[in-house]
């Protein structure tokens, strides 16, 4: 791959999905595009660009998925899981007792595993949430991973990375040497192709959104717009959570970190004008924006 070609994919990556590959990263480039080539039946990379230069649709969607990092595991990071059983839900469950709703996001969603970790925290919440109607809109760029998501198939290694057995127990037939989440969990939440690029504003409003590990991979210019963005997309007591290694710190005051609730942030009212709602049991201790 020559540096023209390089610099090509550079921005052709950050225009489609805002990855922002560093001058250094040629070799993963490589590692991940190469085996695409041939599967195209392309002699190299460069043939390949040429292919997207030339207005070539399904292979620059090809490129662009075969870039995007999709790890992901059930329950990652456990402390969001957390923050959402009991201190999230508890809060909203006092918040809308009249008109019983809640909708939840799972931005870049991958192939299931967060939205669906989601899913069985909700639903662990029993008879609490009988007669609620609970969304859980779940997004992700690549249509390959979507379409994985939707099927709730995962192998003996997927379920093993993060899932309590009880869970495992509760929520999925075996098939063979697969595992299957039951219909009432898959039922639970809708799986739809988004770009966080792109305007988001038809998805409507959410009480929680769930957006990490992938922010990190932006600028921060792009990072600040999508912020923005999530911010008109929250209810005025929705909270929103982030990865372990991302925070809104220095990007935007959007939203302002909740004191002893690592990766929660809500919206800050200050810079909203908006009066916020009570969100949790007792009263949030928000962290001053720096």
């Amino acid at each position: 791959m020559t540096p023209t070609d390089y610099d090509y994919l550079r921005k052709f990556l950050k225009e489609r999905s805002g990855l922002d590959l560093s001058a250094d990263k040629q070799y993963l480039v490589e590692s991940r595009l190469l085996p695409l080539a041939r599967k195209a039946s392309l002699p190299g990379i460069p043939d390949l660009v040429l292919k997207i230069r030339n207005g070539d649709g399904r292979l620059a969607t090809d490129v662009v998925e075969a870039m995007t990092t999709n790890e992901t595991f059930f329950y990652r990071d456990k402390i969001p899981f957390d923050h959402l059983r009991e201190t999230i839900l508890p809060g909203l469950i006092q918040a809308r007792a009249a008109r019983k709703s809640l909708r939840i996001w799972s931005a870049a969603a991958s192939t299931g595993q967060e939205p669906y970790s989601i899913a069985m925290c909700v639903k662990e919440m029993g008879a609490v949430l009988a007669g609620w109607r609970i969304e859980i809109v779940a997004t992700d760029l690549s249509q390959e991973v979507l379409e994985k998501s939707k099927a709730g198939v995962y192998s003996q290694f997927e379920v093993q990375r993060g899932l309590p057995i009880q869970h495992l127990m509760k929520y999925f037939t075996q098939v063979g040497e697969l595992w299957q989440l039951n219909a009432d969990i898959r039922a639970m939440v809708q799986f739809r192709q988004l770009n966080l690029l792109q305007d988001f504003s038809h998805l409507g409003t959410f009480d929680v959104i769930f957006c990490r590990n992938v922010l990190i991979y932006f600028d921060q210019d792009t990072k600040a717009v999508i912020f923005e963005r999530m911010a008109k997309a929250m209810e005025t007591d929705g909270t929103l959570l982030l990865g372990a290694a991302e925070s809104v710190v220095g990007i935007t005051d959007a939203f302002r970190p909740v004191t002893e609730r690592r990766g929660l942030y809500q919206l800050n009212p200050a810079r909203s004008g908006r009066a916020m709602g009570g969100l949790m049991p007792q009263p949030l201790k928000v962290a001053a924006a720096r």
